[in-house]
């Protein structure tokens, strides 16, 4: 995996990090990389309170913002940015407002590489809000001071539309902070982590190969 500089990461929800590409991240710690995540929302809007259940809606805020906070940490994430907005209304933020917000963390973060979400191919509303903005505040930069896009999608179609992932990283090296930071979100991952672990005991391929490969889409802005 290439050194970069910094690497500025940007997601929607708590947890977004920790399924795809937290390996990824702790790999870039690991090689002594800066790292901010920007994380837009707590996740309020979540539908899992644990099982049994540990929490409810008017708690489940506060417990989220903590397991981002304890995920981070299991990473190596040091500088943790929560922006404030609400689970689910981010694509009903104004386009221009959220834009511009994204650009001034760009400008002053200086990441050689962001990665998020990619537009239309990322399931969620919020999703596909977020890394809309993120590339749109990338575009705007002078060529010669843009980062690089390494974006993640999982739509059913993102294959036969884009084509095969340019950038698959081995993440073998740090999959225990991986699982570290898939427990870190209890409320939304209690039962999944479990099935994670069985099929681990039993070596399943595909299991491993989840944990193991993290896929991206580098994003090439035509000027």
């Amino acid at each position: 995996m290439e050194k970069e500089r910094q690497l500025l990461v940007v997601f929607p929800h708590p947890d977004d990090e920790a399924f795809g590409v937290s390996g990824t991240i702790a790999s870039h710690v690991k090689n002594g990389t800066p790292v901010t995540y920007a994380c837009l929302t707590l996740g309020e809007m979540g539908r899992n309170m644990g099982n049994p259940p540990f929490c409810n809606r008017e708690s489940l805020p506060k417990i989220r913002k903590q397991e981002l906070q304890d995920a981070a940490n299991a990473i190596g994430i040091q500088d943790l940015r929560m922006l404030g907005y609400r689970d689910k209304t981010v694509e009903f933020e104004d386009p221009e407002k959220l834009i511009q917000h994204m650009g001034s963390i760009i400008e002053e973060v200086k990441p050689s590489l962001i990665i998020s979400f990619y537009p239309g191919y990322s399931v969620h509303p919020d999703h596909d809000a977020t890394g809309a903005a993120v590339v749109e505040a990338v575009k705007r930069m002078p060529k010669q001071e843009r980062p690089k896009l390494n974006l993640v999608a999982f739509a059913k179609n993102c294959i036969d539309e884009l084509g095969e992932p340019n950038i698959v990283n081995n993440v073998k090296a740090t999959v225990s902070q991986k699982i570290a930071a898939i427990k870190a979100h209890k409320s939304q991952t209690q039962l999944m982590v479990a099935n994670v672990e069985e099929k681990l005991k039993q070596k399943d391929p595909d299991m491993v190969a989840w944990l193991e490969n993290e896929r991206f889409w580098s994003y090439e802005i035509k000027d």
